[in-house]
Protein backbone atom coordinates (compact mmCIF):
# COMPACT_ATOMS: atom_id res chain seq x y z
CA UNK A 1 0.00 0.00 0.00
CA UNK A 2 1.14 3.55 -0.77
CA UNK A 3 2.38 5.30 2.38
CA UNK A 4 3.55 8.92 2.30
CA UNK A 5 4.28 10.62 5.64
CA UNK A 6 5.05 14.33 5.91
CA UNK A 7 6.04 15.00 9.51
CA UNK A 8 6.31 18.46 11.11
CA UNK A 9 8.03 20.01 8.09
CA UNK A 10 9.46 23.50 8.53
CA UNK A 11 11.23 25.50 5.85
CA UNK A 12 12.96 28.83 6.39
CA UNK A 13 14.51 31.08 3.77
CA UNK A 14 16.63 33.41 5.87
CA UNK A 15 14.15 35.21 8.12
CA UNK A 16 11.12 34.03 6.12
CA UNK A 17 9.28 30.99 7.37
CA UNK A 18 7.69 29.38 4.31
CA UNK A 19 6.40 26.23 6.05
CA UNK A 20 5.50 25.88 9.71
CA UNK A 21 5.17 22.31 10.94
CA UNK A 22 3.19 20.80 8.05
CA UNK A 23 2.03 17.26 8.84
CA UNK A 24 -0.18 14.90 6.84
CA UNK A 25 -0.33 11.30 5.64
CA UNK A 26 -1.33 9.66 2.36
CA UNK A 27 -2.56 6.10 2.51
CA UNK A 28 -3.32 4.21 -0.67
CA UNK A 29 -4.45 5.74 -3.98
CA UNK A 30 -5.90 8.93 -2.54
CA UNK A 31 -6.98 11.83 -4.74
CA UNK A 32 -5.96 14.96 -2.83
CA UNK A 33 -6.25 18.64 -3.68
CA UNK A 34 -3.70 21.08 -2.25
CA UNK A 35 -4.92 24.68 -2.22
CA UNK A 36 -4.11 27.99 -0.59
CA UNK A 37 -3.70 31.67 -1.42
CA UNK A 38 -0.63 32.85 -3.34
CA UNK A 39 2.44 32.56 -1.13
CA UNK A 40 0.84 29.96 1.13
CA UNK A 41 3.76 27.52 0.68
CA UNK A 42 2.28 25.01 -1.79
CA UNK A 43 5.23 24.96 -4.21
CA UNK A 44 7.74 24.99 -1.34
CA UNK A 45 6.06 21.91 0.11
CA UNK A 46 6.15 20.21 -3.29
CA UNK A 47 9.83 21.05 -3.70
CA UNK A 48 10.58 19.46 -0.34
CA UNK A 49 8.61 16.32 -1.11
CA UNK A 50 10.46 15.80 -4.40
CA UNK A 51 13.93 16.66 -3.10
CA UNK A 52 14.53 20.08 -4.69
CA UNK A 53 14.64 21.70 -1.23
CA UNK A 54 15.73 20.19 2.05
CA UNK A 55 13.49 20.94 5.06
CA UNK A 56 14.85 23.14 7.84
CA UNK A 57 13.41 20.46 10.13
CA UNK A 58 10.95 17.62 9.86
CA UNK A 59 10.91 14.50 7.68
CA UNK A 60 9.25 12.96 4.62
CA UNK A 61 8.89 9.19 4.33
CA UNK A 62 7.66 7.19 1.34
CA UNK A 63 6.94 3.50 1.84
CA UNK A 64 8.73 3.61 5.18
CA UNK A 65 11.94 5.04 3.68
CA UNK A 66 13.08 8.59 4.38
CA UNK A 67 13.25 10.63 1.15
CA UNK A 68 13.71 14.25 2.28
CA UNK A 69 17.49 13.74 2.36
CA UNK A 70 17.62 12.41 -1.22
CA UNK A 71 18.28 14.30 -4.46
CA UNK A 72 15.31 14.57 -6.87
CA UNK A 73 16.40 11.71 -9.14
CA UNK A 74 16.53 9.32 -6.20
CA UNK A 75 13.12 10.53 -4.99
CA UNK A 76 11.80 9.71 -8.47
CA UNK A 77 13.32 6.24 -8.22
CA UNK A 78 11.69 5.84 -4.81
CA UNK A 79 8.27 6.37 -6.40
CA UNK A 80 7.31 10.05 -6.23
CA UNK A 81 7.01 12.17 -9.38
CA UNK A 82 5.85 15.70 -10.06
CA UNK A 83 5.05 18.15 -12.82
CA UNK A 84 5.86 21.86 -12.76
CA UNK A 85 3.65 24.92 -12.89
CA UNK A 86 5.75 26.13 -15.83
CA UNK A 87 6.11 23.13 -18.16
CA UNK A 88 9.63 21.87 -18.83
CA UNK A 89 9.44 19.97 -22.09
CA UNK A 90 12.67 19.51 -24.05
CA UNK A 91 11.81 21.95 -26.80
CA UNK A 92 14.30 20.60 -29.37
CA UNK A 93 13.30 16.97 -28.85
CA UNK A 94 10.29 15.16 -30.28
CA UNK A 95 7.39 14.06 -28.11
CA UNK A 96 8.67 10.47 -28.29
CA UNK A 97 12.17 11.54 -27.24
CA UNK A 98 10.69 13.57 -24.38
CA UNK A 99 9.01 10.42 -23.11
CA UNK A 100 12.10 8.26 -23.46
CA UNK A 101 14.53 10.56 -21.61
CA UNK A 102 13.16 10.14 -18.04
CA UNK A 103 12.57 6.41 -18.57
CA UNK A 104 16.15 5.87 -19.79
CA UNK A 105 17.49 7.87 -16.84
CA UNK A 106 15.45 5.80 -14.38
CA UNK A 107 16.14 2.46 -16.10
CA UNK A 108 19.58 2.83 -17.75
CA UNK A 109 19.88 -0.91 -18.36
CA UNK A 110 16.47 -1.29 -19.99
CA UNK A 111 16.39 -1.96 -23.72
CA UNK A 112 15.33 0.89 -25.98
CA UNK A 113 12.71 -1.24 -27.71
CA UNK A 114 11.02 -2.06 -24.41
CA UNK A 115 10.97 1.63 -23.46
CA UNK A 116 9.61 2.60 -26.88
CA UNK A 117 6.79 0.06 -26.48
CA UNK A 118 5.94 1.63 -23.13
CA UNK A 119 6.11 5.11 -24.69
CA UNK A 120 3.63 4.09 -27.41
CA UNK A 121 1.31 2.75 -24.71
CA UNK A 122 1.47 6.11 -22.94
CA UNK A 123 0.90 7.99 -26.21
CA UNK A 124 -2.14 5.85 -26.97
CA UNK A 125 -3.49 6.40 -23.47
CA UNK A 126 -3.11 10.17 -23.91
CA UNK A 127 -4.47 9.97 -27.51
CA UNK A 128 -1.21 11.67 -28.48
CA UNK A 129 0.12 9.22 -31.09
CA UNK A 130 -0.26 11.68 -33.96
CA UNK A 131 2.18 14.04 -32.22
CA UNK A 132 4.92 11.46 -31.56
CA UNK A 133 7.35 13.08 -34.02
CA UNK A 134 6.44 16.70 -33.31
CA UNK A 135 8.96 18.82 -31.43
CA UNK A 136 8.32 20.03 -27.89
CA UNK A 137 8.48 23.64 -29.00
CA UNK A 138 5.54 23.16 -31.39
CA UNK A 139 3.08 21.99 -28.71
CA UNK A 140 0.40 24.20 -27.21
CA UNK A 141 0.44 24.93 -23.49
CA UNK A 142 -2.21 22.29 -22.85
CA UNK A 143 -0.37 19.71 -24.96
CA UNK A 144 2.80 20.37 -22.97
CA UNK A 145 0.83 19.70 -19.77
CA UNK A 146 -0.24 16.37 -21.26
CA UNK A 147 3.34 15.61 -22.26
CA UNK A 148 4.51 16.21 -18.68
CA UNK A 149 1.84 13.83 -17.45
CA UNK A 150 3.07 11.30 -20.03
CA UNK A 151 6.66 11.62 -18.81
CA UNK A 152 5.45 10.87 -15.28
CA UNK A 153 3.58 7.82 -16.52
CA UNK A 154 6.83 6.59 -18.08
CA UNK A 155 8.37 6.69 -14.58
CA UNK A 156 5.36 4.83 -13.09
CA UNK A 157 5.50 6.56 -9.68
CA UNK A 158 3.22 5.61 -6.78
CA UNK A 159 2.61 9.25 -5.84
CA UNK A 160 2.01 11.89 -8.54
CA UNK A 161 2.10 15.60 -7.71
CA UNK A 162 0.59 17.88 -10.35
CA UNK A 163 1.36 21.60 -10.05
CA UNK A 164 -1.42 23.66 -11.72
CA UNK A 165 -2.29 21.05 -14.38
CA UNK A 166 -5.31 23.06 -15.57
CA UNK A 167 -3.74 26.53 -15.74
CA UNK A 168 -3.94 28.11 -19.20
CA UNK A 169 -5.38 24.95 -20.73
CA UNK A 170 -8.14 24.88 -23.36
CA UNK A 171 -11.41 23.56 -21.84
CA UNK A 172 -11.39 20.44 -24.06
CA UNK A 173 -7.83 19.55 -23.02
CA UNK A 174 -8.76 20.31 -19.42
CA UNK A 175 -11.49 17.68 -19.67
CA UNK A 176 -8.96 15.19 -21.03
CA UNK A 177 -6.49 15.85 -18.21
CA UNK A 178 -9.34 15.51 -15.70
CA UNK A 179 -10.33 12.13 -17.20
CA UNK A 180 -6.72 10.89 -17.25
CA UNK A 181 -6.30 11.75 -13.57
CA UNK A 182 -9.46 9.80 -12.69
CA UNK A 183 -8.30 6.81 -14.78
CA UNK A 184 -4.74 6.68 -13.43
CA UNK A 185 -5.99 7.14 -9.87
CA UNK A 186 -8.35 4.18 -10.37
CA UNK A 187 -5.30 2.15 -11.46
CA UNK A 188 -3.84 2.59 -7.96
CA UNK A 189 -1.81 5.82 -8.09
CA UNK A 190 -2.06 8.55 -5.44
CA UNK A 191 -2.42 12.16 -6.59
CA UNK A 192 -1.71 15.48 -4.91
CA UNK A 193 -3.02 18.23 -7.18
CA UNK A 194 -2.17 21.91 -6.70
CA UNK A 195 -4.68 24.17 -8.42
CA UNK A 196 -6.27 27.61 -8.28
CA UNK A 197 -9.20 26.29 -10.34
CA UNK A 198 -11.56 25.94 -7.38
CA UNK A 199 -14.51 24.46 -9.28
CA UNK A 200 -12.36 21.68 -10.72
CA UNK A 201 -10.37 20.93 -7.57
CA UNK A 202 -13.48 20.73 -5.36
CA UNK A 203 -15.16 18.41 -7.86
CA UNK A 204 -12.11 16.24 -8.54
CA UNK A 205 -10.62 15.84 -5.06
CA UNK A 206 -11.77 13.35 -2.48
CA UNK A 207 -9.71 15.08 0.20
CA UNK A 208 -8.49 18.65 0.47
CA UNK A 209 -5.41 20.13 2.15
CA UNK A 210 -5.35 23.89 2.69
CA UNK A 211 -2.18 25.88 3.38
CA UNK A 212 -2.06 29.47 4.58
CA UNK A 213 1.13 31.30 5.56
CA UNK A 214 2.95 27.96 5.64
CA UNK A 215 0.51 26.28 8.02
CA UNK A 216 -1.87 23.45 7.23
CA UNK A 217 -5.18 24.98 8.32
CA UNK A 218 -7.56 22.31 7.00
CA UNK A 219 -7.44 18.65 5.97
CA UNK A 220 -10.62 16.78 5.14
CA UNK A 221 -13.65 16.29 2.94
CA UNK A 222 -13.89 19.08 0.31
CA UNK A 223 -17.55 19.78 1.20
CA UNK A 224 -16.60 20.39 4.83
CA UNK A 225 -13.37 22.26 4.05
CA UNK A 226 -15.27 24.66 1.75
CA UNK A 227 -17.18 25.98 4.77
CA UNK A 228 -14.34 25.91 7.30
CA UNK A 229 -14.14 29.41 8.86
CA UNK A 230 -10.32 29.41 8.69
CA UNK A 231 -10.41 28.57 4.98
CA UNK A 232 -13.06 31.22 4.23
CA UNK A 233 -10.99 33.79 6.13
CA UNK A 234 -7.79 32.81 4.29
CA UNK A 235 -9.39 33.39 0.90
CA UNK A 236 -11.83 36.21 1.64
CA UNK A 237 -10.29 37.96 4.63
CA UNK A 238 -11.90 38.70 7.95
CA UNK A 239 -14.58 41.35 8.38
CA UNK A 240 -13.45 44.45 10.18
Amino acid sequence: MIKLDVNKVYKNFGGLQALAGVTFKVRGPELIGLIGPNGAGKTTLTNIMDGVYKPSSGTVYLGGHRIDTLPPYQVARAGLGRTFQVTRAFRRMTVMENLLVPAMALHPTAGRKALERRAWEVLEFLTFEHLANDYGRSLSGGQQKLLELGRLLMLDPDVIILDEPFAGVHPKLMEKIYEYIITVNAQGKAFIIISHDMDTIFTLSKRLLVLNFGELIADGDPKEVRHDPLVVEAYLGEEE
